[in-house]
């Protein structure tokens, strides 16, 4: 499923909200690198992608800016491992 996703560059975010619950992955920059802290999905959505989808988004955003791209979130880092 496809989902819209929102950048507030404001709290280093990127958000969806799917059947009025909000998901989202929040980042830091920091030399150089976008290093996901967070990624979050509200239990009744969960199972659906939500945080694949997100998580794909915010490292595509590094990619288009140069970015290198780090995990401290376990999700986060689990998703580079299986996508290098």
């Amino acid at each position: 499923m496809e989902y819209t996703i929102n950048h507030d560059k404001a709290r280093n975010m990127f958000t969806t909200v799917v059947d009025g619950h909000t998901a989202y992955v929040e980042y830091r920059l920091q030399n150089g690198v976008l290093d996901i802290i967070h990624t979050i999905v509200p239990r009744p959505v969960e199972g659906r992608g939500i945080a694949a989808a997100l998580v794909k988004r915010a490292y595509g955003y590094a990619s288009e800016q140069g970015l290198e791209r780090a995990g401290t979130c376990p999700y986060a880092a689990k998703w580079l491992e299986r996508h290098p």
